[in-house]
């Protein structure tokens, strides 16, 4: 059974996301559709000291009316900042010594200034860090077509799946008969019930990127995640 996922790319997103690629054998990133503002697509939390913060990557002016995939930085220095501000944040978190030079490594390495591929170069990043296999494509490679449920069920019946992972907020608009028509079922995601974990600045929250459960917990961070621990045992 081949498992798949489409989800629009997200910079440096929490723990579920990453949890959902590790639940499919392909992730689809579905960035060939409009750029949402105030959005996930280029920005995160984080915790510091003072409570929590965003990050954000400096867009063109327009992005808005761009797909994801021609959206464009807007500040070639936003790298330094993040870096620089996730430091002075997570210093003092007990596996920052350790995290830290692979960390540097991947924003030092993100020298593209599409925000699709500055998203999946910490997307696999990230990946590599925890052991997550599944493997990554561009929906735009497969050249979908249909609007809304027919592009995604489009994009699964090209891409050979069995199985359509997806979240519950798709709930709200997803043609679960059209999937079964072409012989796909449909699973939907659960991401309720994470444990809690040691946070550097309390109180506890979850909804903050996963770089903050990897400086935190360092070789433990799958442990806190429902299928990452499983994923990276597949071949």
């Amino acid at each position: 059974m081949k498992r798949v996922a489409i989800v629009q790319s997200n910079y440096i997103p929490w723990k579920g996301y990453f949890d959902l690629i590790a639940a499919v054998d392909e992730f689809i990133l579905l960035d060939n559709v409009q750029f949402t503002t105030r959005d996930w697509r280029n920005r995160n939390r984080i915790k510091t000291a003072s409570g929590v913060r965003w990050l954000s990557i400096p867009v063109i002016r327009g992005a808005r009316n761009r797909p994801i995939n021609e959206v464009e930085s807007g500040d070639p220095d936003w790298r330094l900042e993040h870096w620089r501000i996730l430091t002075e944040a997570y210093r003092r978190a007990p596996h920052w010594a350790d995290a830290a030079p692979i960390l540097e490594r991947l924003y030092q390495g993100c020298e593209s200034t599409r925000l699709s591929t500055i998203n999946r170069h910490f997307l696999e990043g990230v990946c590599d860090i925890l052991r997550i296999r599944a493997e990554f494509s561009r929906a735009e490679d497969y050249d979908p077509t249909g609007t809304k449920t027919e592009r995604l069920v489009d994009l699964c019946v090209k891409a050979g799946a069995d199985e359509y992972v997806t979240g519950p907020a798709a709930r709200a608009y997803l043609d679960e008969s059209l999937f079964h028509d072409a012989g796909i079922d449909v699973r939907w995601f659960d991401y309720s019930g994470y444990p809690e974990y040691p946070q550097v600045h309390p109180p506890f929250d979850h909804q903050v990127s996963i770089l903050d459960l990897i400086v935190n917990t360092g070789p433990a961070a799958a442990r806190y995640l429902k299928f990452a621990a499983p994923a990276s045992t597949r071949s």
